[in-house]
């Protein structure tokens, strides 16, 4: 059994990945041969990653708050506490807050066997992310 203390800062989201008031902070990072990860993603009103996709897929709980995701070529969908995202693998994709609330996700996922966890791509656009969600 290994315990972790609560001694990692929260880390702000770089704007190479994130448009927007991004912070992270570290849940789960197990060492070798363990390939998983797990960090806790608090976006602010508006904020949102860029497109990116996993090689082995990822996993969004939302814990709080109201937040907007999407597939590239889906409908903009609105996900809520409680709500779990399953990006699949290679699937490009981008997550975030909604305009006017925070959110806050669990993000989970799993390096591929060159320990890539993620490659980002472009920018969402403000009208890619002004889309009008899809009916839930």
């Amino acid at each position: 059994m290994q315990i972790t203390r609560s001694s990692i800062a929260t880390v702000t989201g770089p704007a190479e990945w994130f448009t927007g008031d991004v912070y992270i902070d570290a849940v789960a990072a197990a060492p070798a041969p363990s390939r998983v990860t797990a960090n806790r993603v608090h976006f602010t009103p508006g904020a949102r990653t860029h497109w990116h996709r996993h090689p082995l897929g990822q996993t969004v709980f939302v814990t709080e708050g109201v937040g907007l995701c999407q597939r590239r070529g889906g409908p903009v969908e609105v996900i809520r506490p409680g709500d779990r995202v399953l990006f699949e693998a290679g699937e490009e994709h981008w997550h975030g807050a909604a305009p006017d609330r925070l959110m806050v996700h669990l993000a989970i996922n799993e390096g591929d066997a060159e320990h890539d966890v993620v490659h980002w791509l472009t920018p969402v656009t403000d009208d890619e992310y002004a889309a009008s969600p899809s009916p839930r």
